[in-house]
């Protein structure tokens, strides 16, 4: 057992058994490092240099546990590493709160020697499959310490520790086999003398000024390779987090910006003339952040600095989730953020679309609360969106989306927030004429269908689609699904159009050919369809008056519909099952996610969203939270159903953790009856 762990430290705190479990640990071969007191416990894991926290929540209410975890969770997180929780019942009802909250492992009952070392044997594998071969490329934070490029500086002892990998790659002379103790200064000294002003002032600002700064570097040994480092103050110093720089990153210390590490204003402007100049055409959005004066005033600048590099942080996330390597993210005033994708060399495939969906999500994602020590506080942010045109200089392109954004705080939508499309002759979409030209669209033929394939995980056959809708505007160009039932909303033409496209959807399928005749059909239900009192009888008249099977039929109901309306939704579900279809909820994991309600509710399948889908490639507290949700659904005989696949890695991570059904563009975007055909006999023997 000692060989297996090679004396490697272990972080311990609990209250009542410190002493217990530090002899097992060591029975084990592990190096314990106690503690029994929650205060200074992330800075003392951090300190111990291990990656593995084994907390002990015995004895503890819920809230106390729930501190308690999240207390070390970040810090865990940010090291690779893995939190084992210590519990009475893991059948308790707080454990997946316990759980969203970044425990990675749970062990309850009594605790022995041969249970407890299992226990840390599977969080230690975990941690080491964090960087091994099912780590994602964009992972920053997924490291093993030993191979970790990070630091950190003591203040009351004034020492630096540094990790062994980053004092190599710098060429830091590092005594003994493990961290070194060094000063500031070593580090700075360690740089190229162009990089070391930049470093000077962003220590200077989270020494001084106790708040969160950056700085980018090259690395001397290597030529061409630079390194940003994200220093995070606290009580007793502050720690450097070091991110590689990619090849669309890299540039001046000017090109970045001091606090978040993100590419500053004129960074920005440089990278967008660089891929114009490419003949690539980006699509510009300008995300600007509402009411922001209002936490500087009420929390004070540390907070609201600290929150900049969060909302800087859940850019970066949602950006490398949809475009690796084709984009950019900046930010270019105290809270206004650019984001910039790119594709294609024409300027009419500016990539407007994922733009807009991407705003939708940061909508999400924004409007989520920020932890702030013992504060929950809520952002809103509006954007504004153009795509670069023929002959744009980036100052043009800017200067367009700054015009849309500005438009779009003039306007009022749900949640704060409204997209705005700058077009090629610098007029911004007219949101009243998209709500009148709607109204016509149905009649001209304007709305297409599309269905996007299901694949069955087992042996990859398609079982089933989606019916997806487009709106072929004449004048915009194609708009997507989530553009046009906002604007749809808007105009409250929600009814309509949702009839018309369950019509169109059904009357399509019940034409298919043979070669479809198995093939289960999925149609969206709105929660304004839910509110309607004659929805059931009309939608079903609907159903029989196209002549496709109900059995073959699935209603997907999105879970924020479902929560607004539970009540109705459940008798109406009820009704739909009856009637012979079967029921999803839609989106699941993008709302409360609830074991309760979905136990409330008589389903069929569940289907997780997209972002749920992306996370199961992401870090140890994102993998548990999307296989507790599939267990979720599991664990009530749903089939469950994963949207938005794009990598070989997620089907197979997916796959692995029990999904039945996937949908995505790793196998087929939504696509046309027709070509649904050539695809399913292509698959045929």
């Amino acid at each position: 057992m000692f060989e297996e762990t090679d004396g490697l430290p272990l972080f311990i705190l609990s209250e009542a058994e410190r002493s217990r479990l530090s002899a097992l640990a060591g029975a084990a071969g592990w190096k314990p490092i106690a503690a029994r007191r929650l205060d200074r416990a992330e800075s003392r894991y951090l300190g111990s240099l291990a990656r593995i926290a084994v907390l002990d929540v015995r004895g503890m209410t819920e809230a106390e546990a729930l501190e308690a975890v999240k207390t070390l969770s970040g810090a865990v997180e940010a090291s690779g590493g893995a939190l084992l929780l210590l519990l009475q019942d893991c059948g308790a009802p707080y454990v997946p709160a316990l759980i969203a909250a970044g425990a990675t492992h749970i062990l309850d009952g009594e605790i022995n020697a041969a249970r407890f070392a299992s226990a840390l044997r599977m969080a230690d594998k975990l941690a080491e499959r964090l960087v091994g071969s099912l780590a994602p490329s964009g992972s920053r934070h997924a490291v093993p310490r030993s191979d970790a490029l990070f630091w950190r500086w003591n203040g009351t002892e004034r020492t630096l520790a540094i990790s062994p990998a980053l004092a190599e790659l710098l060429k830091i002379m590092v005594p003994g086999a493990d961290y070194a103790r060094l000063g500031i200064a070593d580090l700075v000294r360690a740089l190229d003398r162009a990089d070391r002003a930049g470093a000077i002032a962003a220590i200077r600002r989270a020494v001084d000024d106790l708040m969160p700064a950056a700085f980018a570097h090259a690395v001397p040994a290597q030529p061409g390779r630079r390194l940003v480092q994200h220093l995070y103050p606290d009580a007793n110093g502050f720690s450097g987090e070091v991110e590689e720089l990619d090849v669309h990153q890299r540039g001046s210390s000017r090109d970045r910006d001091l606090m978040t590490g993100l590419a500053s204003r004129q960074g920005a402007i440089r990278w967008i003339d660089h891929v114009m100049a490419q003949n690539r055409f980006p699509a510009v959005l300008l995300v600007g952040l509402g009411d922001f004066d209002r936490v500087n005033s009420a929390y004070g600048r540390l907070v609201g600095d600290a929150m900049l590099s969060r909302v800087a942080m859940r850019l970066q996330r949602l950006v490398d989730a949809m475009a690796p390597r084709d984009s950019l993210v900046a930010r270019i005033t105290g809270t206004e953020f650019v984001i910039a994708l790119v594709s294609g060399t024409n300027a009419s495939e500016a990539p407007i679309e994922r733009a807009t969906l991407l705003a939708r999500q940061i909508i999400a994602e924004i409007s989520r609360p920020f932890n702030a020590g013992d504060f929950l506080i809520r952002l809103t942010a509006r954007c504004g969106l153009a795509p670069g045109q023929s002959g744009d200089a980036a100052e043009i392109i800017l200067r367009r989306a700054s015009n849309a954004l500005a438009d779009a705080k003039r306007g009022s939508a749900q949640g704060g927030i409204r997209v705005r499309v700058a077009d090629e002759a610098s007029r911004i979409v007219n949101d009243d004429r998209l709500q009148n030209d709607l109204r016509h669209a149905l009649d001209s033929g304007q709305i297409q269908l599309l269905f996007q394939p299901q694949y069955a995980m087992e042996d990859d056959s398609i079982v089933g689609v989606e019916a997806l809708a487009r709106w072929q505007h004449p004048h915009y160009g194609e708009i997507g699904a989530g553009a046009l039932f906002a604007i749809a909303e808007r105009s409250d033409f929600m009814l309509p159009l949702s009839d018309h496209i369950h019509a169109r959807a059904l009357a399509e399928a019940a034409a298919w050919p043979d070669d479809l005749r198995d093939l289960r059909l999925a149609v969206n239900v709105t929660a304004a369809d839910i509110s309607e009192p004659d929805f059931l009888f009309n939608f079903l008249r609907t159903v029989d008056a196209s002549g496709f099977a109900r059995d073959r039929l699935t209603v997907e109901l999105t879970e924020s519909g479902l929560v607004e309306h539970l009540a109705g939704a459940a008798l109406l579900m009820d009704q739909l099952r009856e009637a012979g279809l079967k029921v999803a909820v839609d989106d699941f994991g993008t709302g409360y996610s609830s074991l309760a309600y979905l136990k409330a509710l008589p389903l069929d399948y569940l289907k997780i969203d997209r972002s749920i889908a992306r996370d199961i490639e992401g870090t140890a507290r994102d993998r548990v939270i999307v296989r507790a949700i599939i267990d979720m659904g599991r664990s009530l005989g749903l089939g469950v159903i994963a949207e938005g696949v794009e990598t070989e890695q997620q089907l197979a991570l997916l796959a692995r953790a029990g999904c039945t059904c996937y949908q995505g563009f790793l196998r087929s975007p939504a696509i046309t009856s027709e070509k649904l055909a050539d695809l399913v006999r292509a698959a045929q023997p």
